[in-house]
């Protein structure tokens, strides 16, 4: 058979004329198969592939008008072109009436060699071009879904995930990609055919070369041949490989998709790096704006942890600060809103900002008023920022806190454990704001201060996530151990950094006067 021959379904009840075209059918080089009715045409098109069907109109069991509506309305044989040819004379309402039932051409007899054959080239050429576009247009759908979802990888992982995805839906075959890991290692990613995707840990092995060959015995799958295609973005960077069995590429059209694939890997790949290299130039920023040590005070100990966000997210404006005023101790806790390394530039402004109003002001509301008038003035549109401010006296527990927007302080003594009662606006937007709250920490009360990163879970609100740090948090537990349990259970793979400060007045501490 030649590239132009198709696999033919002659229906037709009189065997002479059955024969005579399948005859002429065969002499041109086409697979014919026979039918004598109407059901049993139906039969073998649901159990055999067909490229056209020459259908007469007069059939024992049921017309060909029938018969051709029945192909054109299931979806497995709808796109089949399907000739109508009529042993007897037919009038013109008998034409309309089997073109707009299905059929593609009609024909009446007699009808010579050349007709018929050329009737049955035209409707081919068409089907053809029709079944090619609509499988270039599938193509090209899977390969922009699939590309999309590579560049909408966060990580190093889900990029090996979704171009193996990609590559085995676009080629219609089974699909290895292998990509790097942030620390330098390998992922390696293996798609079914109907994208189910297995992930796991590889190792450096030798690169083929950049662009398409053919590797006999890859480490990825000994024994088994895949072509593949190496594409890096930089030459720096780690290349991208994607493997798919030879088969599958067995068309120019084939290989174009694989090296696009792997070069929108390559791309994407090249963003990741850019990111990561990114995030952790903010995280050292954000360190090094951060207190290298808390003072050492015995009559008020103290814990402190900073978690930057999971690897995929953005840094943030998380901080704390502790300055000794004297006597007493400055205690803030804040977030600058907003995630990049403008974010953490601006942290380190408000951090500087404080620790220099507070040598002119010890009042936390006075000192909230003149950072809101820095941020308002000189960082008007990104410089929103929540904090809350205590001012401790560790020698009687004496304690001035006022708040900005933040999560309120949380404290834990003999009584049970309670948010405080503490609000105003947050920094940044010029409002009043109420005085500083006075109040006496009891010995052995704790209080816990965190930004929001620990208390906001997606799908639930914020006052869940505070009901149940409040549950957890006890005056009599050890603070660094509390900092870290707090951590494992409500910080992981956040997408916002996490501040967490603890301190605690000890038990045989000295009393002072009752709250005011």
């Amino acid at each position: 058979m030649t590239s132009d021959s198709a696999h033919v379904l002659v229906v037709d009840d009189t065997e002479a004329s059955r024969y005579v075209r399948a005859s002429w059918l065969r002499r041109g080089g086409h697979r014919v198969t026979e039918a004598v009715a109407g059901g049993q045409a139906l039969e073998l098109l649901a159990a055999q592939e067909f490229d056209i069907v020459v259908l007469d109109v007069d059939l024992p069991d049921m017309n060909g008008f029938d018969v051709a509506e029945r192909i054109k309305g299931d979806p497995r044989t709808a796109a089949i072109p399907v000739v109508h040819v009529s042993a007897a004379f037919r009038e013109a309402e008998d034409r309309i009436t089997g073109l707009n039932r299905g059929a593609d051409a009609y024909l009446t007899e007699p009808v010579d060699a050349g007709e018929l054959m050329a009737t049955v080239q035209a409707a081919l050429r068409y089907y053809r071009a029709r079944t090619l576009a609509e499988r270039l247009a599938d193509r090209l759908a899977k390969l922009t879904a699939g590309t999309m979802a590579i560049n909408a990888a966060t990580e190093f992982d889900t990029l090996a995930t979704e171009a193996a995805r990609a590559t085995a839906t676009v080629l219609a075959a089974p699909a290895t990609a292998i990509g790097p890991a942030a620390d330098g290692g390998r992922w390696i990613a293996r798609a079914t055919v109907d994208g189910e995707v297995d992930v796991i840990r590889g190792t450096a092995f030798d690169e083929p070369p950049v662009g398409m060959s053919t590797v006999t015995d890859p480490p990825w799958s000994p024994g088994t041949p895949s072509a593949v295609v190496l594409a890096r973005g930089t030459p720096t960077r780690p290349a991208v490989l994607l493997a798919v069995p030879p088969e599958a590429v067995a068309t120019d059209e084939d290989r174009t998709l694989l090296v696009q694939l792997a070069q929108a890997t390559a791309l994407a790949a090249e963003g990741l790096w850019a990111y990561v290299e990114e995030h952790k130039l903010a995280l050292v920023l954000q360190r090094s704006l951060l207190p290298r040590e808390l003072p050492v005070v015995p009559s008020l100990p103290m814990a402190a942890r900073y978690q930057p966000a999971s690897s995929h997210a953005e840094i943030g404006g998380d901080f704390y600060e502790v300055t000794r005023l004297g006597d007493r101790l400055l205690i803030a806790i804040g977030d600058v809103c907003g995630h990049s390394i403008g974010a953490a530039t601006i942290m380190g402004e408000v951090r500087h900002a404080l620790r220099a109003y507070a040598v002119e002001e010890e009042d936390p509301a006075r000192i909230l008023r003149k950072l809101d008038a820095m941020l308002s003035r000189f960082h008007s549109t990104k410089g929103l920022t929540t904090m809350c401010l205590l001012l401790v006296d560790p020698a009687d527990g004496a304690t001035a806190v006022a708040n900005a927007g933040h999560v309120p302080p949380l404290v834990a003594d003999h009584t049970g454990t309670e948010y405080l009662a503490v609000r105003g606006p947050l920094l940044g937007i010029d409002l009043p704001r109420p005085p500083s709250t006075h109040l006496v920490l009891p010995p052995g009360a704790l209080v816990l201060l965190t930004t929001d990163g620990l208390v906001e879970h997606t799908g639930t609100d914020l006052d869940d996530g505070m009901n149940q740090l409040r549950d957890a948090v006890r005056p009599d537990v050890d603070m660094n151990a509390l900092c870290d349990d707090l951590l494992e259970r409500f910080g992981r793979d956040k997408k916002d950094d996490i501040a967490l400060f603890a301190f605690r007045r000890p038990v045989g501490a000295p009393s002072a006067g009752e709250e005011t």
